[in-house]
């Protein structure tokens, strides 16, 4: 039963121990031995519970602890816990920052995203927005800044991580004024203001010869060797650029020509195997005298020896974009390129679109694919890498036949 006025000015204290007289939705009057009397919030958050105080009372009555209350839990469905929201109060405007409150929104999701996911949007506010924006408070920030930082991106022409970086500013201001530190999201104004990146399929070469062309001017890159690599490795997997990118010494087992991906790197959450090619391990044992002490197979150049981040899901694509096949093809576009040769081929559909992990909705069906396609795909994976090497010569254009 809720609280009245009369009950709370009625409550007296105990000798023994304090207790409490409760109200609803979590609040509750914390009566003292000494007669002091608190109001609680308790709720949960991050699977954890946790108390918040609202005030004494007679200063606060009981319809302010409910509005109080309401206010928390309105922060609460919008996944801030309302206990770092009163400590980053207490703590000044030196936590109101971009960079601060950025910092705050991803950790405060990261175990509702993915890990590939979380890794990404904290490389986006790093690279392409802390180092314009991080010290600005997060109230006084303009959509005029915000702009002329998503043009740096789109300046590069990387049209999708402008459009996505956009959204994440957005996200993180959205948590500032859920958090009392901002009053509105600026990146609003901003709509039509960004060239729109080409939604729907990713640019693909499907066509041979272009294709044959295409791999000899990756065999040709002349930029950063864990580029290339990453660039040579693309076209015989076929792998979503994010998770090549990531990819982890530990998840590989040459020896058995496998590529073990867990399901929380996976955009569908689901594990993933890639059978790799003679071709693939040939790529991976060529780049582990490099890279084989750090974590990622593609370590880029910065951090410490053996401790050093990935190539950013962006390179592979920026590289193609190098060049001189923007618009034509991505980092992505390999996906459709293998997926729509492989279907001209023969392969079955279902064998085809287990390789590109996409999901299937039908949990009898996706089991049984995953059990009897891994031999199937390995044939499929070894003819695919045969069939790219005829083509690299540059004269002729050998058909690609199925592995019976």
């Amino acid at each position: 039963m809720p609280l009245s006025d009369t009950a709370i000015k009625n409550a007296k204290p105990r000798a023994d121990k304090p207790y409490k007289l409760p109200d609803e939705k979590g609040l509750y009057l914390l009566v003292t031995v000494n007669g002091g009397k608190w109001w609680r919030f308790d709720y949960r958050f991050g699977g954890k519970r946790k108390t918040l105080s609202m005030g004494t009372y007679p200063d606060t009555s009981l319809k302010q602890a409910r509005d109080k209350r309401d206010e928390a839990k309105k922060q609460i469905a919008a996944n801030v816990d309302p206990g770092i929201t009163r400590k980053i109060e207490k703590a000044g405007s030196t936590e109101n920052t971009l960079a601060a409150v950025a910092k705050e929104f991803m950790e405060a999701n990261r175990k509702r995203w993915s890990a590939s996911h979380h890794a990404h949007i904290e490389q986006c506010f790093e690279r392409d927005v802390f180092p314009w924006l991080g010290n600005r408070p997060l109230k006084d920030l303009s959509a005029v800044e915000v702009l002329a930082t998503l043009r740096r991106i789109v300046d590069r022409g990387a049209l999708e991580t402008a459009a996505r970086t956009k959204q994440f500013i957005g996200q993180a201001i959205r948590y500032g004024i859920a958090t009392g530190r901002a009053e509105r999201d600026v990146t609003a104004d901003l709509r039509g203001a960004l060239p729109s990146p080409n939604r729907g399929h990713f640019p693909a070469i499907t066509e041979p010869k272009s294709l044959a062309e295409l791999l000899r001017d990756i065999d040709a890159y002349a930029g950063n060797f864990v580029v290339r690599t990453a660039l040579q490795l693309q076209p015989l997997i076929f792998a979503r650029p994010a998770n090549l990118a990531a990819a982890e010494w530990t998840e590989f087992d040459l020896d058995a020509a496998e590529w073990r991906i867990a399901a929380d790197k996976m955009k569908m959450k689901d594990a993933h195997i890639v059978p790799l090619s003679r071709q693939a391990i040939a790529l991976l044992r060529d780049i582990q005298p490099l890279t084989g002490s750090s974590r990622y197979v593609f370590a880029s150049n910065q951090g410490k020896k053996g401790n050093k981040p990935h190539i950013s899901r962006e390179s592979i694509g920026a590289a193609i974009r190098r060049m001189g096949y923007q618009g034509q093809h991505t980092a992505h576009g390999f996906r459709t390129t293998a997926s729509t040769l492989l279907h001209e081929q023969g392969y079955h559909s279902d064998m085809i679109e287990r390789q590109l992990a996409h999901a299937e909705r039908n949990r009898v069906k996706a089991a049984y694919n995953r059990a009897q396609h891994l031999p199937e795909r390995r044939k499929m994976m070894q003819s695919w890498a045969d069939y790219l090497d005829s083509l690299k010569p540059g004269a002729q254009v050998f058909p690609f036949r199925q592995v019976s």
